[in-house]
């Protein structure tokens, strides 16, 4: 794959996952899910200091070649100057004012360890054209772009083909191996709330799993992209955290995730895209886009979403592992059925 049909599927699923594009998720959108931002980020970024007059930033801009860097002092992230600021400053003649006049003070961030979805997820909502990286105490430790992602990218796809090549594991027999009247795997994760660290791991070890037992590239994107959705809700979203169960058989996977709380009070409200009520400390730090269910959505062939409040909720989701031809796709939630 070319580097610019990379930048073309990365602005494809920035946009979100299409009902279109659903039957055919790449690699490349997988990848948006299992690399971690810190995987593709500049590390080390040139960095300035509020008291740098316009003159320096400009000088610095040209030498590295960079259109952006993060404000620091002392080693914390007190703001961000970008190229479209010293345009700004051009225009005015002030190149020699301190450059504190024109940054940005109030900076949006992604954290290292985050998966890279939700870098383009930041992108897409903010419309800016660099983020901070910062780890898990906040310190400042590299910058991200669009164009870092797509490298990033091409280099992971060059690390699978090596891969491929060198070794596949796949227990591709394992259910025609077991007489039963039902043959059954169940997968079962716990997950607890706000532990952005571990977000995405559940979701990795289930297509990973799904792989090894036969189940095809595609439907196992599918379906680690609708874990890793229900996952991230569960951290951002529930009290006490929840379970991910998992049940394999020879026809389907069905996905549930379950916890005791909050709930959601409008469903339909909450499977709007861009509709969040993720609390801002959330937000700031990159996740709670609004996406989420809708994702879930566009990958699943059936879901069902119950919810009380103040009770919890309990997210169904099932995949066909060999789904007929124009197979209708089901979605329900509390308030009713409706036919994708």
């Amino acid at each position: 794959m070319t580097e610019g049909r990379a930048g073309e599927t990365l602005l494809q699923v920035e946009r979100g996952i299409t009902d279109e594009t659903v039957g055919h998720i790449t690699r490349v959108e997988e990848l948006f899910y299992e690399l971690r931002i810190e995987d593709t980020m500049t590390r080390d970024p040139k960095v300035v200091t509020p008291d740098v007059p316009m003159r320096a930033v400009l000088e610095l801009f040209r030498q590295a070649r960079i259109s952006g860097a993060p404000v620091v002092v002392q080693g914390e992230l007190v703001g961000i100057i970008s190229i479209e600021d010293l345009i700004r400053a051009l225009v005015k003649g002030d190149l020699d004012v301190p450059l504190k006049e024109y940054m940005t003070s109030k900076v949006i961030t992604v954290q290292a360890q985050s998966p890279v979805i939700e870098a383009l997820k930041t992108f897409a909502q903010t419309r800016v054209g660099r983020l901070p990286v910062v780890d898990e105490n906040g310190r400042l430790v590299g910058i991200i772009t669009k164009g870092d992602i797509t490298r990033g990218v091409l280099k992971a796809l060059q690390r699978d083909i090596q891969l491929e090549e060198l070794k596949r594991y796949r227990a591709s027999h394992l259910f025609e191996d077991i007489v039963s009247d039902r043959t059954s795997l169940v997968l079962r994760y716990y997950i607890k709330p706000r532990d952005f660290t571990h977000g995405g791991q559940a979701s990795h070890h289930i297509k990973r799993a799904l792989l090894r037992l036969g189940a095809s590239p595609q439907v196992a994107r599918r379906c680690g992209i609708a874990a890793y959705e229900a996952e991230m809700n569960l951290i951002i979203h529930t009290t006490n955290g929840g379970v991910i169960r998992v049940g394999i058989e020879p026809s389907d996977i069905l996905i549930e995730t379950f916890d005791d709380g909050p709930g959601i009070p409008d469903i339909q409200l909450a499977m709007t895209p861009g509709y969040s009520t993720a609390p801002e400390e959330v937000r700031e730090m990159g996740f709670g886009a609004g996406m989420g269910l809708k994702n879930i959505e566009r990958c699943a062939d059936s879901m069902q979403l119950e919810s009380i409040p103040g009770k919890g909720t309990h997210l169904t989701v099932r995949i066909y592992l060999h789904p007929q031809d124009g197979q209708v796709r089901e979605h329900k939630s509390e308030g009713g059925t409706r036919i994708a």
